[in-house]
């Protein structure tokens, strides 16, 4: 058995099409685009990659961007007032701060200044309690692209049994909450799990969100299990995932690469919860 990859570019494109769709209707409308704030802090070098790729992505669909580039020492009253005057502003719809931030700045409290409305990261304790109580609004990027990779190939949900490797809350644990709300029998693992391959042998749905290159031996994959890598790590000149991509595509059913499987999924998931908030704060019902 060999694999078949799950083209997350290919699928994230397909949603970018739509989202530019929906807002060249709104432009015909006589209806303003969406808008989007994104904030960055500091000289993170791979931030700045991740924002400006979200700056393209936006520009791509005719959603307006607008990047507010903060010094490395900025305070914690300078970032909460500016969070909450992008709160107060009815000309922006989503707000993203881009993280990790400095170590001085501490991230939850800004992430609960955020108003959730305007959380198109979904990463607002409001928004994830709103998922565990199965009335979703804004949803994680990448929880929710993964869900929408896992519908594309035809899974089912209903008596499989999914296992999430990594319970952070900006993949692991919104992941489990979206596999339960679409039907799965959902287990997670996580540094103190005891017998980590008895748990991943068993996934029909095997997610992998820990950061650590190919701490998933290929070996372990149950043969027709389907294998989202959400890992990105780089190993001397070349990215490679969680999981060992080349063993365990010999006996998974479907597997996502990397790159070009969640990542691209996650800035077209951004692109699609601008969008949902900008057609709510409106009071226009959404399509999907």
């Amino acid at each position: 058995m060999t694999a078949t990859l799950i083209d997350g570019k290919a699928i994230a494109q397909e949603i970018e099409s739509s989202v530019r769709e929906r807002i060249e209707q709104l432009r015909t409308e006589g209806r303003r685009a969406p808008s989007l704030a994104v904030i960055r802090i500091g000289d993170h070098a791979p931030s700045g990659i991740y924002v400006e790729n979200k700056r393209k992505a936006c520009q791509r669909v005719g959603i307006d961007a607008t990047i507010h580039a903060l010094p490395e020492d900025t305070t914690d009253v300078a970032l909460t007032s500016l969070i909450r005057d992008l709160n107060q502003d009815n000309g922006v719809d989503g707000i993203l701060l881009q993280l990790p931030l400095p170590a001085s700045l501490q991230e939850t409290a800004f992430i609960e200044t955020i108003n959730p409305s305007k959380d198109v990261d979904g990463s607002h304790p409001m928004n994830l309690g709103r998922l565990a109580a199965r009335t979703p609004g804004l949803r994680p990027c990448t929880s929710r692209g993964i869900i929408h990779l896992l519908k594309w190939i035809g899974e089912t949900f209903y008596g499989r049994h999914a296992v999430v490797v990594g319970a952070s809350n900006l993949v692991g644990r919104p992941m489990s909450l979206e596999l339960l709300l679409a039907g799965a029998t959902v287990t997670i693992c996580h540094r103190f799990t005891h017998d980590l391959e008895s748990h991943v042998r068993r996934a029909d749905i095997l997610v992998v969100a820990v950061g650590r290159p190919r701490l998933i031996p290929g070996d372990w994959i149950r043969p027709g299990a389907t294998v989202i890598d959400v890992g990105i790590n780089r190993e001397k000149d070349h990215l490679v995932g969680d999981v060992d991509f080349e063993r365990a595509r010999e006996r998974a059913q479907f597997i996502t690469p990397v790159p070009g499987g969640v990542g691209p999924m996650t800035v077209a998931m951004l692109l699609d919860n601008t969008l949902e908030a900008a057609l709510a704060r409106s009071g226009r019902v959404s399509a999907y």
